[in-house]
């Protein structure tokens, strides 16, 4: 490397040192400082400079300083985008939340309510881990629609929520369908029943609908000889039910075998009965 170049280099660097450390004692200056309209007036010029966290900083010691004057509002608002924008979606959710709460006839007030649901959209994880956040986050957007139907965010609402319903409707059919792999078949057949009340509109209804026949065949088949006419009857009704709706499901000749099964049981065991009668 040319001296002159290795020269420059080290000076860019010596002088971005230096600069980063005024700029550290000129901020914490500011947090020393007790005047609440130097810090606030601070945290606005850091927050237009993407200097997140500072503007966080700055308003969380002045925010109980604020209430009832006019730069409160705008600094509570501010303060919840801070931490939007450092991606604390949990802390914006609340603090978002708060501001509805306090200032519900600020301009920002609708805006607020909605990033209150977005930033817990966010916080939303994969389908396979808990969805608790996913179900408060639709629950906010929800209610975000209700009470404000004709909002400029009620499009972007309402994608958000069609796709936070779809991830838990692939998760609640993995749950239901886990039952039945794992033999809990009694279980399954209530759990996907359920699963067709609380998504009608899933995609997965089809063979949801087609595992109740298999877990009423299953569990029939595993069951006391006292308790199988019953339940060989049950997958009779489930598999009536099932070609009443889907009739031509892709499912309807395994589904059928079932039924064919059930009722040759059915007819079996009745058979059976009468002999031991006659006896």
């Amino acid at each position: 490397m040319r001296p002159n170049l290795f020269k420059i280099i080290i000076f860019g660097f010596l002088l971005i040192l230096v600069m980063g450390s005024c700029s550290s004692r000129g901020f914490n200056k500011l947090q020393r400082s007790e005047d609440p309209m130097v810090k606030y007036e601070a945290a606005l010029k850091y927050f237009e400079e993407k200097k997140y966290a500072r503007t966080a900083i700055l308003l969380e010691d002045i925010l109980p300083l604020l209430t009832g004057r006019p730069e409160g509002e705008k600094a509570q608002f501010i303060y919840a985008y801070s931490h939007f924008h450092q991606k604390l979606y949990i802390e914006s959710a609340y603090y978002f939340n708060e501001f509805y709460n306090v200032y519900g006839r600020s301009p920002q007030a609708e805006e607020a309510l909605f990033m209150h649901g977005y930033s817990l959209y966010l916080q939303s994880p994969n389908r396979n881990l808990d969805q608790t956040s996913t179900l408060e986050a639709v629950t906010a957007l929800q209610n975000f629609i209700n009470q404000h139907p004709q909002s400029e965010y009620r499009d972007k609402a309402t994608q958000i929520l069609d796709e936070l319903q779809f991830k838990l409707a692939n998760k609640a059919f993995e749950n239901a369908k886990l039952f039945y792999d794992i033999g809990r078949y009694k279980s399954a057949l209530v759990v996907l029943e359920t699963f067709a009340d609380d998504f009608p509109d899933s995609q997965h209804n089809e063979e949801a609908a087609y595992l109740r026949i298999q877990a009423a065949y299953e569990l029939a088949r595993n069951s006391l000889q006292s308790k199988q006419p019953e339940r060989y009857r049950q997958v009779v009704d489930v598999y009536l039910s099932f070609v009443d709706r889907y009739p031509e499901s892709r499912f309807v000749n395994d589904a059928e075998k079932l039924y064919i099964s059930s009722q040759s049981e059915i007819e079996k065991l009745s058979s059976r009965s009468t002999a031991n009668n006659n006896l």
